[in-house]
C-alpha cells in the first residue's frame, strides 16, 4: 500500500523533476510514511464495523450478566482470531477458522480444552451475529466440540483436610479451610463475604456469585465455631469476613487467600492446595453421600448442570459397591 503511494506521487511529479530530484522525494516519502500506518478508507470502514460488530456483542453478554473478566476475555480471543485470519468478520469462512484453530493449539501447544473455550467463544459470536442478522449462517456451525480426554481431577482426603486444620497455627486459617470444605463457596465470592453477612443461628449465608446472583450456602458445626472463635478474636473495625492478621487488617484478597493456602501446603507437603480443590472435594463428597445433582447444581451455583458433572466425581469405591449390590 505505501509503496504503490509512493510510486503514484513520483510518476505524478515525473515532468518537473530531474532523476535526482525524483529519487530524493522517492526517500523522503518512504522515510515519512514510515512512521504512519496507511490503509485505504475501505479497510478503515471494515475495521469500525468489526469493532462496531464486536462491542455490540459484549454488551449483549453484559447484559445477560457475564463478569467483566469473562467480556475481557471474549473480546481477547476474538481479536486474536480475527488478526491472525487476517479478513474481516463478515468475510470469515468455516475453513478460516479451521485452519486457525489447528494452528493456535500446534503454535502455542496448548490443550484439547483450552482449544475448545476458543472454539465455544467465536462459536457464541457468530450465533449471536447470525441471530442479529449481520452474516446469513455461522461459520463455526459445522466446526464440532473438540473431543478431550476426561482427566480425573484430584480431591481432598479426610486426613489431608484434618491435616491442613491442625497444621494451621491462625484460628483465620482454620476457619478459612472449614468454609471452603463445607460450603464449596468460589474463591471469589469467599473474599467478598462480611461479618454480617453470616447467619449462625440457622448456619447459612448469602454469597453473590457469577453473572452478580445471589444464592444462600450453608455450612457445618465445627465451621460455625471456628468462625465465631475467629471473629471472637479479633480487635479490628473492618466488617470483611477475612483480613489480613496484620495491621491494618485489609480485606483478604484473592491472591491473599491462594498465597497462604499454598504456603500451607508446602509445609504440610500436601500436592496442591488450591481453594477450588476444596470446591471440587465438597462436591464429590456429596455425590458419594447422594444428595440429588440438581440440588448439588443449586448449592454450587451452576448455570448448566453438565457444569456441575465435571465437579462431581464418584468415588471408585462406591462404582464398586454398587456393582456387586445390583449386578454381582
Amino acid at each position: 500500500m505505501v509503496q504503490n503511494l509512493i510510486s503514484q506521487v513520483v510518476l505524478a511529479m515525473q515532468p518537473h523533476l530531474d532523476n535526482v530530484q525524483a529519487k530524493l522525494l522517492q526517500d523522503t516519502l518512504g522515510a515519512v510514511f514510515e512512521r504512519f500506518e496507511v490503509r485505504a478508507k475501505s479497510e478503515v470502514r471494515e475495521l469500525a464495523d468489526d469493532n462496531r460488530l464486536i462491542d455490540a456483542f459484549l454488551a449483549a453478554k453484559r447484559t445477560e450478566g457475564c463478569s467483566p473478566k469473562t467480556l475481557k476475555y471474549y473480546n481477547t480471543t476474538i481479536l486474536i482470531a480475527k488478526a491472525s485470519i487476517g479478513k474481516c468478520i463478515k468475510d470469515i469462512q468455516t475453513d478460516d477458522l479451521r485452519k486457525y484453530l489447528t494452528s493456535y493449539q500446534q503454535g502455542k501447544n496448548l490443550s484439547k480444552v483450552t482449544v475448545d473455550n476458543v472454539r465455544r467463544i467465536l462459536s457464541s459470536f457468530f450465533s449471536w451475529l447470525e441471530d442479529e442478522n449481520y452474516i446469513l449462517k455461522s461459520p463455526v456451525r459445522r466446526i464440532h466440540k473438540i473431543k478431550t480426554t476426561i482427566c480425573i481431577k484430584e480431591t481432598y482426603s479426610d486426613e489431608s483436610l484434618e491435616q491442613m486444620r491442625d497444621g494451621s497455627p491462625q484460628l483465620r486459617d482454620v476457619a478459612m479451610i472449614d468454609m471452603f470444605s463445607s460450603t464449596g463457596v468460589r474463591v471469589g465470592e469467599m473474599v467478598l463475604l462480611n461479618r454480617d453477612d453470616i447467619d449462625f443461628e440457622n448456619r447459612e449465608c448469602i454469597v453473590l456469585g457469577k453473572g452478580d446472583k445471589e444464592r444462600i450456602v450453608y455450612f457445618d458445626a465445627r465451621t460455625k465455631i471456628h468462625l465465631q472463635e475467629y471473629l471472637n478474636s479479633r480487635k479490628d473495625e473492618n466488617p470483611a469476613l477475612f483480613v489480613s492478621l496484620k495491621s491494618p487488617h485489609r480485606r483478604l484478597s484473592i491472591n491473599g487467600i491462594e498465597s497462604r493456602l499454598r504456603k500451607l501446603g508446602r509445609k504440610l507437603k500436601i500436592h496442591r492446595v488450591h481453594p477450588h480443590k476444596f470446591r471440587r472435594t465438597m462436591a464429590t463428597m456429596a455425590i458419594d453421600k447422594g444428595m440429588p445433582i440438581e440440588q448439588l447444581q443449586h448449592l454450587l451455583g451452576h448455570r448448566r448442570i453438565d457444569t456441575t458433572l465435571q465437579y462431581a466425581m464418584v468415588k471408585q469405591n462406591n462404582v464398586k459397591f454398587a456393582h456387586r449390590k445390583y449386578i454381582g
